[in-house]
């Protein structure tokens, strides 16, 4: 059980609230992601259930990366049964890298040893030496630039963000 009064937890939701991710308590069937389940342009969560907070953060950014047609519909029979694609998750996870930056949290937060199929370690690794796999994907959706677009555009380049959800 994961206490909503943490300093972390506190810091992801109203950053979620912020940048326009409802955060809506609830409680929830025991499930792949224990304590928490997407909705249309929300996440449900019971604090009862969750194990990790980090992957609200992770979850968040499968919404952010969804057009925002596409965020209305997830969680509901409407939503494409392809939904999430590959490119999808890897920008969610690459998204919620640069929230951790942006909320200075610790890598760990999101990629802690119980996820990422046992390769959290891998993926800290390639950020810590700045290879951001995924990084076009994230540039063309228009949340962020790559290091030669953000210096000719005289701005700061991934893991900064240019706008947290997608359009």
């Amino acid at each position: 059980m994961i206490a909503k009064e943490s300093i972390e937890v506190k810091k992801v939701v109203q950053f979620l609230k912020e940048i326009g991710i409802e955060v809506i308590e609830k409680q929830i069937e025991p499930s792949f992601l224990p304590g928490l389940e997407l909705g249309p342009n929300c996440i449900y969560i019971d604090y009862d259930k969750l194990l990790y907070p980090g992957d609200l953060l992770h979850e968040a950014g499968h919404l952010a990366v969804t057009t925002s047609e596409e965020r209305k519909l997830v969680g509901t029979d409407q939503i494409s049964p392809d939904w999430p694609t590959q490119g999808d998750e890897i920008t969610a996870i690459l998204w919620s890298y640069a929230a951790l930056r942006h909320l200075q949290l610790p890598l760990e937060f999101v990629f802690h040893p119980a996820g990422y199929k046992n390769a959290s370690g891998w993926f800290i690794s390639n950020f810590d030496k700045g290879n951001y796999m995924g990084l076009p994907l994230l540039e063309w959706m228009g949340l962020c630039l790559g290091n030669e677009r953000a210096e000719k555009e005289k701005k700061s380049p991934f893991p900064a963000m240019q706008k947290w959800l997608r359009d």
